[in-house]
């Protein structure tokens, strides 16, 4: 028995300590948690206020459980609010750990009504939903903006912003020093590009990314544009391959951007993003492209 209650104590030791490692204070009353650096897990927020906490991003069961134990390491403030900032599974599980602590979960509408009609057992719906472009939470001496993206990524996507520190909580829609997701599955490219636009004009200069590859627990805006710009240059080197003749089938792996070399997933994702763009490109509109650029002709032969 006493041998049982030493391994269980070892083994919550361990893992409190791995819990730990996990969390990073970003500024005053302000924490990052989640994945090792380097690795491209899933990254939360939560900000403590001397009225509670306010969560961001439950993940999945044991995401949120651990991220529980990692406010609890902090402070002993009640949990007062979990945001969700899209309606996808990947992200949005684990809403059920937040709930018996007494939280309330939130969502945009437009997350909310997928999530009804998208059941997962390891998803609850959200309390309160909200509408609109702008919604902000004030708890304590803390604002936390709300800023619904609209198409872009699945659906209700939400930027938050917290207003005192100038710092974003950005997810999926950047993932810095890394090209963008494989097939990068439920994005609308254009509209993407003009959400990155509209986020570019929010009042942040620091973020913390649900995705990253960088070592820094926090990025900032310039991550934004250098993802604008990828996806920029991507278009325009599709329109250089065209113009030079190349086969239409041919054109995803003959485009080379030396400028991102560097970030992960260059080589085996590279030509997936280009294919999804290409394709994407070739529904149109796009005012910029030669006339008749990709018709079904040259999607054909």
């Amino acid at each position: 028995m006493a041998a049982n209650a030493l391994l269980l104590c070892l083994s919550f030791s361990s893992h409190a300590a791995v819990v730990e490692n996990r969390t990073w204070q970003v500024a005053d009353n302000v924490y990052r948690f989640g994945a090792a650096a380097g690795n491209n897990g899933y990254y939360s927020m939560f900000i403590v206020t001397e009225e509670g906490v306010i969560a961001i991003e439950p993940v999945n069961s044991q995401h949120s459980a651990d991220l529980m134990q990692a406010i609890r390491a902090v402070t002993d403030q009640p949990v007062r609010y979990l945001l969700h900032s899209h309606n996808h599974w990947d992200h949005s599980k684990g809403g059920k750990v937040f709930r018996e602590a007494g939280a309330t979960i939130m969502a945009h509408g437009d997350a909310v009504e997928w999530m009804k009609a998208y059941p997962h057992p390891d998803m609850v719906l959200p309390d309160k939903q909200w509408s609109g472009d702008r919604f902000d939470i004030n708890l304590g001496a803390t604002t936390v903006e709300l800023h619904h993206i609209g198409i872009s990524h699945g659906l209700g996507m939400t930027v938050f912003v917290l207003k005192e520190q100038k710092m974003a909580y950005i997810a999926d829609l950047v993932a810095p020093d890394r090209v963008l997701f494989a097939t990068v599955p439920d994005f609308n490219i254009k509209e993407w590009l003009r959400a990155l636009s509209e986020i570019e004009r929010l009042d942040f200069d620091s973020a913390i990314f649900s995705h990253t590859q960088s070592p820094k627990p926090l990025g900032s805006k310039k991550d934004v544009t250098l993802t604008r710009e990828f996806i920029g240059d991507i278009q325009q080197a599709i329109v250089a391959e065209f113009k030079k003749g190349t086969n239409f089938v041919n054109i995803p792996d003959a485009i080379d951007l030396p400028k991102y070399k560097h970030w992960a997933m260059y080589e085996e994702w590279l030509p997936l993003n280009a294919w999804r763009i290409m394709l994407e490109m070739h529904m149109g509109p796009y005012p910029w492209l030669p006339t008749r650029a990709f018709d079904h002709q040259t999607l054909v032969h």
